[in-house]
């Protein structure tokens, strides 16, 4: 008996590719995938070369774009983000981390001022690697382990 699962391809959608295994999750919460009415695909713990073990999310009739890419990047930095119309690759691209990050992360300092009035967050990336984000408003650095999307 041949045994086989198939996964249906996407006609148009986003392939995020190359998450850690680990961050899988973290990347559908703050994608808000979970409320997404169309048809999304993931799965984890596949061999990797790179990474070990890495994770793989399909999402159909969506585009990711800005804000979105940035969240992305600050959880999965080493995603591949394959775009797909017609059921072909038309795009590939690695997430970047931009050089500022603007109403994504909550700064790790409680008694910044971020954290107690409607003001909106802005940290001057340090370091990509590891991830290390300077408020602008406390001057406080943020590391990777303490980075929480807003």
């Amino acid at each position: 008996m041949d045994k086989a699962l198939q996964v249906s391809a996407i006609k148009d959608g986003t392939v995020i590719d190359h998450i850690p295994a680990e961050r899988l999750f973290d990347v559908i919460n703050i994608l808000e995938l979970d409320s997404c009415r169309d048809m999304i695909t993931f799965g984890t713990n596949l061999d990797s070369k790179r990474l070990g073990l890495k994770a793989i999310i399909k999402v159909a009739n969506r585009f990711f774009q800005g804000q979105e890419i940035n969240k992305i990047a600050l959880i999965a930095p080493n995603a591949k983000l394959n775009t797909i119309k017609n059921y072909h690759v038309v795009e590939k691209r690695v997430v970047e981390i931009p050089s500022e990050i603007t109403n994504i992360v909550k700064c790790f300092n409680p008694k910044c001022i971020t954290n107690h009035e409607s003001i909106t967050t802005r940290f001057k990336v340090e370091s990509k690697k590891p991830i290390e984000l300077r408020c602008m408003y406390c001057e406080k650095i943020t590391s990777e382990k303490q980075v929480v999307i807003r």
